[in-house]
């Protein structure tokens, strides 16, 4: 690009920023004082110079370049930036200013002689003759000291300087021609220069004067006060519920989380209900799962909580974590397990919502297991607590598992009246979507009972008790017809009666004239007989 457009001042910027990248600070400061050389108010120029001389550790010339550029470009964050890292530098390397007296004893020169003695050095650095030796002496420093400068580096650095010890390695060359020698010494140089401008920037006593402060706020943000600890347990609760019932249950997990960390690292004398606090929020991230559709998870969440819970004989939380345990449960389909964990539940219930609820829950699943004599009894149960506790919604709820166990079993009369009874509570409450299903529930066990009558009537011996409860209109013509054939059934019987009497009757009487008749008969016999009698005699 330079060589398409010579001295455009952003192709100079850019090549500067890639000079300072691989630690060549004099051909970057190069370009930067030439990308300002036709525009002294370049901001980008000012700032990529500034940071130039920064890094070659003149912290005072490149302060003087910052605050250039924050005259005339203040909306930028960076040269804002560099001003004070510039001036925490300075102070490290000579303390505060405070405590320094300047006496004006001759004229001061405003002179970096550092930064000339810096590119002197570094001139006789790259400067590597024939003759040069593999040996050079090392800065008198400390090596713990040079250790905590360079940090990870100072194993290469040692590295480095035992290869110098290898003499035949160090008279090898490289393929491109280049000693392996001045490689060695290129390496080791630039440490040295990384060590020098780490120690101006922030030296070692600054650094242990860091640590014990970063030390000193660890034990004050430690030391909480109990309010301040109260304070943000209240209020991350609060957060947390508000965020799962404002249908964020993602968020609402997330917050759980970070809460949780939190709390694990204080100790039981910050938090004097922490394996309480632990195991609550267990249950807030086990509900957020729960609506996120992370079944396993939201299982495993509760069931933590509810071993928090028996580990510190904790009965409340015993009891909520069981409910969520079934709850989780009934959710996937293992209803029997719902069942038994809710079962367990029922003594520690305290209030009569609460036990309808259980009852009505345990009920359902006992339904959803084809257990409808179970069922109808929890369901039973589930209506008593509602009726105490006065909630006409979860009245309707439990009559209606009632009304739908009796269709189970088949006691189509009871379902109808239970049916009946859940319509007049749904639209008590103007549910409208309960109002809709009722009555289609009432249709199809109307149309049951029907059936079920035909086939009573085909059967030879039919009793039937008279109907206590107005059904149907299909229903009431049902019964006019029962009505109407018992009644001519005893009409008929009436009617029978009345001809089998007669029927008695005249076998009485055909039996009398059977008897006259014969009486007659046997007189007859014996006139004729007489008359033979007389005749014989005649003869004689």
């Amino acid at each position: 690009a330079l060589k398409l457009r010579a001295g455009d001042k952003h192709c100079l910027v850019a090549r500067s920023k890639c000079y300072l990248k691989l630690g060549d600070t004099e051909n970057s400061l190069k370009d930067a004082e030439a990308s300002l050389q036709n525009d002294k108010t370049f901001s980008k120029g000012l700032y990529q110079k500034a940071e130039t001389l920064y890094t070659m550790g003149d912290f005072e010339f490149a302060l003087v370049f910052y605050h250039r550029g924050y005259r005339l470009r203040p909306e930028l964050q960076k040269f804002r930036l560099g001003i004070e890292k510039s001036q925490e530098a300075i102070v490290n390397c000579i303390g505060s200013p405070s405590s320094i007296k300047l006496e004006n004893k001759e004229d001061l020169c405003f002179i970096s002689r550092q930064a000339e003695s810096k590119k002197a050095n570094q001139k006789l650095q790259n400067k590597v003759t024939k003759d040069q030796k593999w040996t050079r002496k090392q800065p008198v420093r400390n090596p713990k000291t040079e250790r905590q400068l360079l940090g990870e580096l100072y194993a290469d650095k040692a590295y480095l300087e035992k290869l110098l010890k290898d003499k035949d390695l160090m008279e090898s060359s490289t393929k491109q021609g280049i000693k392996v020698a001045d490689l060695v010494l290129s390496g080791i140089s630039y440490l040295d220069t990384r060590s020098e401008f780490w120690q101006q920037q922030k030296p070692i006593y600054a650094r242990v004067r860091e640590r014990k402060l970063r030390q000193q706020r660890w034990i004050r943000d430690k030391k909480r006060k109990p309010a301040e600890v109260g304070r943000y347990i209240v209020k991350s609760m609060e957060d947390i519920d508000m965020l799962l019932t404002g249908d964020s249950p993602e968020e609402s997990c997330k917050k759980a989380e970070r809460v949780l960390k939190r709390i694990q690292g204080w100790s039981d004398d910050e938090v004097p209900n922490k394996n309480e606090l632990i195991g609550n929020l267990h249950s807030c991230i086990g509900n957020a799962q729960l609506e996120m559709g992370q079944m396993e998870a939201a299982l495993q969440s509760h069931k933590m909580d509810l071993e928090f819970a028996r580990q510190n004989d904790l009965r409340d939380a015993v009891s909520r974590a069981l409910g969520n345990v079934g709850r989780v449960y009934a959710r996937i389909g293992k209803f029997q397990q719902a069942i038994d964990t809710w079962e367990e539940k029922i003594p520690m219930a305290k209030s009569s919502l609460e036990k309808t609820w259980l009852f009505h829950e345990i009920g359902r699943c006992y339904l959803e297991l084809n257990e409808a004599g179970a069922a109808q009894n929890y369901g039973r149960k589930s209506l008593q607590s509602a009726d105490e506790e006065g909630d006409a919604e979860w009245q309707l709820h439990a009559t209606v598992l009632v009304a739908q166990a009796q269709v189970k079993l088949k006691d189509y009369r009871s379902a109808i009246m239970n049916f009946e009874k859940a319509l007049e509570k749904a639209k008590l409450i103007h549910n409208e979507a309960a109002q809709k299903a009722i009555i289609i529930a009432l249709d199809d066990v109307s149309k049951s009972f029907i059936e079920e009558l035909n086939k009573r009537r085909e059967e030879p011996t039919f009793a039937f008790s008279s109907p206590d409860y107005d059904f149907s209109s299909e229903n009431t013509k049902d019964d006019d017809f029962e009505k109407f054939r018992e009644r001519e059934e005893s009409e008929q019987s009436a009617e029978n009666q009345d001809g089998e009497k007669q029927k008695e009757d005249a076998r009485n009487s055909k039996e009398e004239h059977g008897n006259s008749k014969e009486g007659g008969n046997e007189q007859e016999n014996k006139e004729e007989e007489s008359k033979g009698e007389e005749k014989r005699r005649d003869r004689k």
